[in-house]
This record gives structure tokens, sequence and C-alpha cells, in this order.
């Protein structure tokens, strides 16, 4: 991830939906929580809510996202988006 990078705001527990859009304001550094120098934080920037949150099932039910890492692997904190995904969950928030 670097500076600027956009970063789709995705609220875990009960909601399991993408709420939002950020700006990466920073690039990656180490958690200065994390005594085993591991984890890496980042700090970001509110761009804007989405109009509808896009639920986690939502996109398990579309096609489009077969292969998105958000659907195949279930604990992903950070994962790539293609241009094509992130048209898509733009569309479908609408």
């Amino acid at each position: 991830m670097r500076k600027g990078d956009r970063i789709f705001f995705y609220h875990t527990g009960d909601e399991k939906a993408v709420v939002g859009i950020a700006e990466a304001a920073c690039a990656p550094y180490p958690d200065p929580a994390d005594e085993a120098g591991k984890l890496y934080a980042i700090d970001i920037v509110a761009v804007k809510k989405l109009k509808s949150p896009v639920t986690l099932a939502a996109i398990k039910a579309d096609e489009a996202f077969a292969s998105f890492p958000l659907v195949r692997i279930s604990r992903l904190s950070v994962m790539p988006v293609s241009d094509d995904e992130w048209k898509r969950i733009e569309a479908i928030a609408r």
C-alpha cells in the first residue's frame, strides 16, 4: 500500500459490509503497539460514505466476485481490489 491509494472501509462484526471510501495518508509503518515487530499500520483519511452499504452477502451472491479475496479467504484485513471490482462495488452502493 502506498500514500494516495484508494481504500474501501469495511465494517466487520454484525454488519459485514463495505460502508465507505478512504485514502492512504502515508506509507505503512511498524505498528507501535506490536512488541514483536511483525505488524504494520497505516493512517487513512475518509473520502466519502457509500450511499448504501455493500454487504458481504451481496458480494458473495454476485458472480463478478467469484475470485475476489474477500469471498475466498475469510480473515483478511488488507487485500487488492481490481478496477473492475472497485467499479462493481460502487455500482451496487448506488
